[in-house]
């Protein structure tokens, strides 16, 4: 562990900040905001508050109009002999009209409704907050897409730099040799094999600086700004703990079975309310006058009453049954993510030892390679050594030092990969 913290330190010290360009950080951040998908957390953030709103106006009182004519086969009316006998006293009693006809609105005012608009709300208010971490779980993933691309640059970087470091020492071997050439001390096909291997590294750059525009080309697209150079991250070591957005939705997903289960619960309990009914037709509330006089009239009524549906005692243990499912789904989830999270973090982490391991070998193996390519041009220049064995000597050197790039970046990759894998 000493050693290993020895290296992390020995890596921050060597670390340069380019102060023009873009840190991982930076591009992780524009690439989220930049992400259409960022749009949908107002969309659900505006759905939640419409549902919530129109829960809530389920206290407001319930007005219904209605208009209804009717034809009955059989109406109210008075027995054959109670109609002769009011005859006899001078009074015309008639029975209902078969036609009838009101226009009229009922009121209905919730008083106590059992705390279900209350847990309508929770409940509507939880799923809210399930879509919300679904989508940063969905945007979570954005980072390790900017990684990817960001290490990416950061290896084509060191290649273009390492291979111009190459080049430069062709070149000067190869002035070397013209000189020799120019006093008889060396062959022109000495001299066309360095300047043949020269310009196969300026291939090499070519191709390389190809790659790197094009790569930068599709982070910049991604993180919707443009990224010209990019900057190696400082090591890192990630915190403990798991912070990942996954287990904040298995959160949220159990918070909202607790809320339907609290729905559930109120739906047992009696409601409260006061009503008032009122219309204009015929026949009325008084039907003996309008046995008599067969007119429309104003008709109104207003009360309380209580309402008790037992019916959702049928379907009780089969509905609390299903959110205890959704319950253990969730916790399985959980127990499923957190051990392959820990499995990952396991590789994150050897592949950090690894690498970290061979860039202290690749340290002695450029000083060696460093040796024999200086012994080698000390030779060239007493013409005691073949053009080719410099060359091989040159190219040997630049691989170890390549080697040596890529394992660093492959480690701060791993480091930052590790901290993506925990999210701490």
């Amino acid at each position: 562990m000493k050693r290993l913290l020895y290296i992390y330190l020995m890596i921050g010290a060597c670390v340069t900040v380019t102060a023009s360009g873009q840190t991982l950080e930076e591009c992780q951040q524009a690439a989220e905001r930049n992400y259409p998908l960022i749009a949908q957390h107002d969309l659900i953030a505006r759905t939640t508050d419409i549902t919530l709103s129109n829960i809530q106006k389920g206290w407001l009182p319930q007005v219904t109009a209605t208009a209804q004519a009717t034809y009955q086969s059989a109406v109210t009316s008075w027995p054959d002999e109670m109609q002769s006998l009011m005859r006899t006293m001078g009074v015309a009693m008639q029975c209902l009209k078969r036609d009838q006809y009101r226009v009229g609105l009922d009121v209905q005012q919730t008083v106590y409704d059992g705390g279900a608009i209350s847990a309508q709300r929770e409940v509507a208010r939880r799923q809210g907050e399930v879509q919300q971490a679904r989508l940063d779980v969905d945007l979570y993933a954005v980072r390790q897409r900017v990684n990817e691309m960001y290490f990416g640059l950061l290896m084509l970087d060191d290649q273009i730099s390492l291979s111009g470091d190459l080049k430069n020492q062709l070149e000067a071997s190869e002035k070397k040799l013209t000189s020799m050439v120019k006093h008889g001390t060396a062959a022109q096909c000495d001299l066309n094999s360095v300047t043949a291997e020269r310009l196969n590294v300026v291939q090499q750059m070519t191709t390389l600086e190809s790659q790197r525009r094009v790569l930068a080309e599709m982070l910049s697209a991604f993180c919707g700004l443009e990224v010209t150079a990019v900057s190696k991250p400082r090591p890192v070591q990630a915190g403990s703990g798991n912070m990942r957005p996954e287990l904040a939705l298995i959160d949220s997903q159990l918070s909202l079975a607790d809320a339907q289960e609290r729905a559930l619960n109120s739906a047992l309990l009696p409601r409260v309310g006061l009503f008032a009914q009122g219309y204009y037709g015929y026949p009325s509330y008084n039907m003996f006058k309008d046995m008599m006089g067969r007119e429309w009239s104003w008709n109104g009524m207003v009360g309380a009453r209580v309402t008790w549906n037992i019916g959702a005692l049928y379907t009780r243990s089969g509905d609390k049954a299903k959110i205890e499912l959704q319950r253990e789904t969730a916790r399985n989830q959980r127990e499923v993510f957190l051990f392959n999270n820990r499995l990952e973090q396991m590789q994150r982490q050897e592949a950090i030892d690894r690498y970290s391991s061979l860039m202290a070998q690749d340290d002695d193996i450029i000083a060696l390679r460093q040796q024999v390519r200086k012994a080698a041009e000390s030779k060239l220049s007493h013409g005691i050594i073949d053009v080719n064995d410099l060359v091989r000597d040159i190219n040997s050197e630049n691989a170890a030092r390549v080697q040596r790039s890529l394992h660093e970046i492959e480690m701060l990759k791993g480091m930052y990969d590790l901290k993506y894998t925990t999210n701490n």
